[in-house]
């Protein structure tokens, strides 16, 4: 999968250093990824994974201390950050719009 806006993680470990190898490790586990539908995606992230509507994906990173949002494209094997922070961040926004 091609993964849009590193450029979103790499902020994030800026602020959250801690949250840069679970970031690094997702990125280069679905930089790997061949999905064709979110069964696929469930498959790979059983419990740690979410879905809501227009095909974003909700991951829980590093051992559920962050959330990350993602729009993903399966026609075209692309995964679009859409947002990533803390849990008390996550919970003041609204995932299907973010």
């Amino acid at each position: 999968m091609q993964i849009v806006a590193l450029r979103t993680l790499r902020q994030f470990w800026g602020l959250h250093a801690q949250a840069e190898i679970p970031s690094r490790t997702w990125y280069a586990d679905v930089s790997h990824a061949a999905w064709n539908s979110p069964q696929d995606v469930k498959d790979e992230y059983g419990a740690t994974v979410d879905f809501v509507g227009d095909n974003r994906a909700i991951f829980d990173i590093g051992g559920n201390k962050y959330r990350l949002i993602v729009h993903v494209s399966y026609r075209y094997k692309r995964v679009l950050v859409k947002f990533v922070g803390t849990h008390s961040q996550y919970n003041k926004i609204h995932p299907e719009t973010v």
